[in-house]
């Protein structure tokens, strides 16, 4: 099982009622069964060579209580097919019950993917997949979705989208907001060579690009050496192999003659907490990444540890507002066990757990929130977010849209290697 921390099902029990081999109509289930204690056995006709029912199917009392807990919805099904207008879609209806299910958790984080969206997911996971080749932030609470990333050669950067632009319209007709974001990908990414119109907010205005689609190589990592001795490392993501791109690029800015690290974390929306975990080792000895909760209550040490072997660099880490998940379960598990010292503004603050499962035959999945996570000291980040150390807000008029690694613009940066320069005297 891999844990996924994010901006992106189907239960237990649904499993079974969906996957079952044999379908027992809502209509049949009270009347049709004989009582065995701990199981019920549920038929049709009478078979005079068996003394049996035609069709038996032996079931768990557990399992039955969960047939009967859904006959309503049996029911609809059953008279949707039926009687409805038109010809009926029932795996559609299917799929939107299950979509139904994850939204009674009344959690934005817990949700369902069919079997075209779980192989996206993976494809988007590795970094290769056809696109306009962007990065988008939601904000579940205003509803706005932000282009946090660019690709660089991407066919985005081509046309002129930027960082900080405002994800309005994608085709003729589709007004982007949170909660249709998923849609709104699926437009975008398409067969490489063909063009889509995407509309953004820019100044207040609106810009509308015709971008033609291609196949888009991401890279998670990328590095500099600042003033001969700092290594600067921005970090996008953690997805695909972003934690070998993440060691590869510090083993060269340490040849490189690098004492110390920057690790700019701001924009990254978090990914596998695995991969988080691999990095705080590099850092870290033996010790406790983070402190997971789940439904009982009870605090675990023991899922996500360091070993002993640490690097001995000075490090300071780049945070901002979109700096979540993983990114804080990093940011934490550094500040606490590795003196990392913080520079930005307040972090996102979400700081709990998805486990993503396939589930079904037919290539389908779900993700689910299942824990809460404290610091190592700790700290609640659900909510509340990491304060910096050196709390530094943008200027007024400053989306933050500059290039990498720009030092004549980013006030944030610039903080951080004072800083980084203080901690190497």
């Amino acid at each position: 099982m891999k844990n996924k921390m994010m901006i992106f099902a189907i239960i237990t029990m649904m499993l079974f009622i969906l996957g079952a081999c044999t379908y027992i109509p809502a209509n049949k289930l009270g009347s049709l069964f004989e009582d065995n204690q701990d199981s019920v056995i549920i038929s049709g006709e009478k078979n005079e060579h068996t003394n049996t029912g035609a069709d038996t199917v032996t079931i768990s009392r557990d399992e039955y209580e969960k047939y009967i807990r859904f006959s309503e919805m049996y029911t609809i099904f059953d008279q949707a097919n039926q009687y409805f207008y038109q010809e009926t879609d029932p795996d559609k209806m299917v799929e939107y019950a299950t979509r139904g299910l994850m939204a009674g958790l009344d959690d934005p984080y817990s949700y369902y993917y069919n079997p075209k969206e779980f192989t996206e997911l993976w494809e988007e996971d590795e970094g290769n997949y056809p696109g306009i080749g962007v990065l988008i932030s939601s904000n579940l609470e205003t509803q706005v979705c932000t282009i946090s990333r660019v690709f660089k050669g991407s066919p985005a950067e081509e046309v002129g989208v930027q960082r900080g632009d405002i994800l309005y319209k994608v085709g003729e007709d589709l007004f982007v907001n949170a909660s249709n974001l998923s849609e709104a990908v699926d437009i975008m990414r398409g067969e490489p060579g063909t063009d889509v119109d995407v509309t953004f907010i820019r100044d207040d205005k609106e810009i509308t690009f015709t971008i033609t689609r291609k196949l888009i190589n991401v890279n998670q990592v990328e590095s500099t050496i600042i003033d001969g001795n700092i290594g600067y490392i921005a970090f996008y993501q953690f997805a695909g192999n972003a934690e070998k791109e993440f060691e590869t690029e510090l083993n060269k800015l340490l040849s490189e003659g690098a004492e110390g690290i920057i690790i700019d974390l701001r924009d990254n929306p978090g990914g596998w907490v695995d991969q988080a975990r691999y990095i705080a080792d590099i850092f870290m000895d033996k010790g406790v990444l983070c402190y997971i909760q789940y439904r009982d209550g009870k605090k675990v040490s023991d899922e996500y540890l360091t070993e002993d072997g640490k690097i001995e660099t000075k490090l300071v880490i780049l945070i901002n507002e979109n700096t979540a998940s993983s990114s804080e379960i990093l940011t934490g598990a550094l500040r606490d066990c590795a003196g990392a010292v913080t520079v930005g503004v307040k972090s996102f603050g979400k700081g709990i757990i998805q486990g993503v499962y396939p589930v079904g035959q037919n290539g389908a999945g779900y993700q689910m929130t299942i824990a809460q996570y404290y610091t190592p000291n700790g700290d609640a980040v659900h909510k509340a977010g990491i304060q910096p150390d050196y709390e530094v807000p943008l200027p007024e008029g400053d989306s933050g849209t500059y290039e990498f690694a720009d030092l004549n613009k980013d006030v944030q940066l610039n903080k951080a290697i004072e800083v980084l320069k203080e901690m190497l005297k």
